[in-house]
């Protein structure tokens, strides 16, 4: 048995099936727009993280002072 009960030939038909309804070369773009698009999430991460850690070393403990102002509804 594999996984969730589906064997090794199941899978292999469902693949079998999926090739020839969309294709070799349909799959083949498929599968490399979601590698870049996972790629690109990645790096989004990295440099959400680096921005963070600037951020938190440019601090020094420094306060910032801020107001707020209430807005009336005319």
């Amino acid at each position: 048995m594999g996984v969730g009960g589906i064997g090794i030939w199941q899978l292999l038909i469902i693949l079998l099936i999926v090739v020839m309804l969309f294709g070799t070369k349909k799959l083949r773009n498929l599968g490399s727009d979601l590698g870049g698009a996972l790629k690109g999430f990645k790096t989004a991460m990295k440099d959400e993280d680096a921005e963070g850690k600037n951020d938190e070393e440019s601090s020094d403990g420094e306060t910032i002072d801020s107001t707020a102002t209430k807005v009336e509804d005319k």
